[in-house]
């Protein structure tokens, strides 16, 4: 317990700022070695075009775009393509919570019901020998749940639950479960019908990865008075200048958003198809479900900048988000053992690696996660690293994502 006392202060400062000077730096030469690993999978057609870029102390020690955009269109990756990052707008989303938490606006043991009154008496489906018995919420869901992934909601795919989600339109009616860009509604009316579901687990007893992030956005509308895409613009992208980072594609930028390819047959990718399971409906809208979950599109630059912010602190060149302790709530462990008995924990919002070698070769204190389109991150306190890594790629059978971590790691010396 000492030791990881002052591996914490070590990592993050007294007050949850990076430490001074970090042990290693990156070598120039050996990143080439990630040039060689992200050109081969261009080359064997398993992918169709990324962009990686690798921040050490918020300067750009790597970055470049590979293959293509839009294949079928003849347009080449580069560095400013926009992606549909998924699973990555759980962050932004996390960190709105955050902020109004410490606006004393929503707190973090406080019951969700507070601003969905569907949430008031949630119930679970236990699975049984005849089917499935539905039985009353041991007790209330709490905003700590819905950050954590530990309220017992999952995405309404699994067999016991699905039909029930999709008579109600979501679950497997809703692309892959978490797709709302397609729904006439706005996100809290989705949530709303939402908490009349039962769901997988007690609230507090197991991690269900699933709507709790998008829970969360119907939240931030509630505390804030405004829609999600409005608190997220005014309160995080725009105060750091990202410009790339929204819901929805104006149509006049649509040839800058990256293509969606799926793996195939002998595991090179094909074009993924329209709709809801494929390329999506980030420019032609109907533009009213902001997904908290799921939802945004952005750039590994703006994405990049984003968690340096956090990376930082909570501020970035004089523009502060969040505060010091705020940020270290995120990339620290809230969930104890129920994410994972190998190492990762799962704070307010990321993944979080408690053990060297608990996800390659991250250091203690990383923090990251990823989207379904087959974009990860990773942040390093202890190497003051930003590591954001981009394709389109879904289904994904690569395993081009961890090479890339590696390859990035190993380029670390003294």
């Amino acid at each position: 317990m000492r030791f990881s006392l002052l591996l914490l202060v070590l990592t993050f400062g007294a007050y949850g700022q990076p430490s001074p000077k970090p042990a290693f730096s990156l070598s120039a030469d050996r990143l080439e070695r990630v040039d060689r690993v992200l050109q081969k999978y261009i080359d064997d057609n398993r992918v169709a075009g990324v962009v990686a870029l690798v921040l050490q102390d918020g300067k750009p020690a790597y970055e470049r775009a590979f293959g293509w955009a839009d294949k079928e269109a003849g347009r080449k990756m580069t560095s400013d393509t926009i992606f549909r990052i998924a699973s990555q707008t759980k962050a932004f989303t996390s960190t709105a919570v955050l902020a109004l938490m410490e606006e004393g606006k929503i707190g973090i043991t406080e019951p969700v019901s507070d601003f969905i009154a569907t949430f008031a008496k949630t119930t679970v489906a236990v699975k049984t020998a005849a089917g499935i018995d539905i039985v009353p919420a041991k007790r209330r869901i709490t905003i700590a749940d819905l950050l954590t992934h530990t309220a017992g909601i999952s995405y309404g795919t699994d067999a016991h639950v699905a039909a029930l989600y999709q008579a109600k339109g979501l679950g497997p009616a809703a692309g892959n479960g978490w797709y709302t860009a397609d729904k006439e509604e706005p996100i809290c009316e989705t949530m709303e019908r939402l908490g009349t579901l039962p769901f997988v687990a007690q609230p507090g007893e197991a991690y269900v990865y699933g709507y709790n992030t998008d829970i969360l956005g119907c939240v931030v509308e509630k505390a804030s008075g405004m829609p999600l895409d409005e608190f997220i613009r005014t309160r995080i992208t725009e105060p750091l200048g990202l410009k790339d980072t929204r819901f929805f594609l104006p149509p006049a930028q649509r040839d800058r958003l990256a293509a969606v390819y799926a793996t195939g047959p002998g595991g090179t990718f094909v074009r993924a198809p329209e709709g809801s399971k494929g390329q999506g409906h980030y420019v032609d809208g109907p533009r009213k479900s902001f997904a908290g979950g799921a939802g945004l599109l952005s750039t590994a630059h703006d994405y990049a900048r984003f968690l340096e912010m956090i990376r930082n602190g909570g501020v970035l060149d004089g523009v502060r988000i969040l505060g010091n302790r705020t940020v270290q709530l995120m990339m620290t462990n809230q969930s104890g053992g129920l994410h994972s008995s190998t190492g990762l924990g799962f704070g307010f919002g990321f993944e979080v690696v408690e053990r060297y070698g608990a996800k390659g070769m991250a250091a203690v204190g990383t923090f990251g996660w990823g989207g379904a389109y087959g974009s990860t991150y990773e942040v390093d306190p202890a190497d003051h690293l930003v590591v954001v890594f981009m394709m389109q790629l879904m289904p994904s059978g690569s395993d081009i994502q961890q090479k890339f971590s590696n390859a990035v790691y190993q380029a670390l010396v003294n």
